[in-house]
């Protein structure tokens, strides 16, 4: 266990917010501490982590206290992992619920992620409200065990048709960066494309798989660089951290990471990416079409994910091992070159795109605790 919380003088509010290990879990939970600190007086948001997970440098990096316990993954089958399991867990509840005690924590909210199941049943056993943000559409084992203990869920997806613990859920969207969630696309689009070494004028493409990249991705765009360029088409292809390739063209241009997405966001007329909750969330919210390659891997959740936007019609998908070369430069032509196909599609991303999530989850919060529930947020309504 350690902490880098100093001591404090009281405020007005404690939060707890819990998340571990995918940025999927620490991006929105740090767009939430910042929507609590920014909307209201006096409100103190700590952050409970691992030293192993993003959120050991995000999490410090975004200016909040950072609180860790070890990591213990749920066992998944009888080993002895699972047998050192009870005895593992209850030493992290135990921190927890000292955590609590110590930090004068007013309420817990969890975004996913190992952590997540201390902090509910410690919260719980503390009489303090809780609060998960699901960012799947296909809920975790931490947000169904919160959920089940009474915590007031909300999500990133519509669960409308879901069973289960979550069935009851509100929709709020998914918490993000402001510099996103508030983007303008086509007032920075010139700025943007500058920044990249783009033509400002040239319909253009984006392709990622995100921090981490996406091997596939990048192997079938490698042979569709040249006839994309024959089309009029130029490419920003971030391929992902030490996954540069060695191909060059006359309107390709390559990043292997981009600290910033608005700006990818910004310059691209339409997108092919993974079906991550962040991106599929980000790119409806800044009305960006796209054209979602599910990662083949998991319980499936990314096809899940992209499902909505394709089905309101702003997106296309195709399963990772049918994509081609060839169905990619298809399907570019049809949704991108196309104004009227990509104009529609664009209307029907920014409809289901939901831009206020994390000053909506902020709000739920305060609502819960006496003495923020009497402010009036900065900002508007809450």
């Amino acid at each position: 266990m350690t902490s880098t919380a100093s001591t404090h003088a009281r405020t007005n509010a404690t939060v707890l917010v819990a998340g571990a290990g995918s940025a999927g879990h620490v991006s929105p939970m740090l767009a939430v501490a910042r929507a609590l600190t920014e909307r209201y007086e006096g409100v103190r948001v700590v952050a409970l982590g691992t030293e192993v997970g993003l959120e050991a440098d995000l999490v410090p990096a975004a200016g909040f206290e950072l609180l860790t316990i070890d990591k213990v993954p749920f066992p998944r089958r009888p080993n002895a992992a699972a047998l050192r399991f009870p005895r593992e867990f209850g030493r992290g509840l135990g921190d927890v619920r000292r955590f609590i005690r110590h930090e004068d924590v007013d309420a817990v909210a969890g975004f996913g992620g190992y952590v997540c199941p201390p902090a509910y049943i410690a919260g719980k056993h503390a009489r303090i409200p809780l609060f998960i943000h699901e960012a799947n559409k296909r809920p975790g084992m931490a947000n169904r065990l919160g959920a089940r203990l009474g915590a007031r869920v909300m999500t990133a997806f519509d669960m409308s048709d879901s069973s289960g613990p979550l069935s009851k859920s509100e929709w709020v969207g998914m918490p993000m960066r402001p510099e996103i969630a508030h983007l303008d696309r086509e007032a920075r689009r010139a700025a943007a494309r500058e920044s990249f070494g783009l033509d400002p004028d040239m319909p253009t493409l984006l392709v990622t798989g995100g921090s981490l990249g996406a091997q596939r991705l990048n192997e079938i765009l490698t042979s569709a660089i040249v006839p994309l360029e024959g089309l009029g088409v130029q490419i920003l292809h971030v391929t992902g951290k030490g996954k540069k390739i060695p191909v060059s063209g006359k309107h390709y241009v390559q990043v292997e990471y981009v600290n910033g997405m608005e700006d990818a966001y910004a310059a691209a007329d339409f997108a092919v990416t993974r079906s991550g909750a962040g991106t599929v969330c980000e790119v409806a919210a800044v009305g960006l079409p796209a054209l979602f390659v599910p990662l083949p891997i998991g319980n499936g959740e990314q096809a899940l994910n992209g499902a909505d936007m394709v089905e309101a019609g702003g997106a296309r998908m195709i399963k990772d091992a049918l994509l081609t070369p060839e169905l990619l430069i298809e399907t570019v032509a049809e949704c991108m070159l196309d104004t009227e196909v990509r104009t529609r599609m664009e209307h029907a991303a920014l409809a289901l795109g939901k831009r206020d999530a994390a000053e909506r989850v902020a709000d739920r919060i305060a609502a819960s605790i006496p003495a923020l529930a009497t402010q009036r947020p900065k900002g508007g309504a809450r």
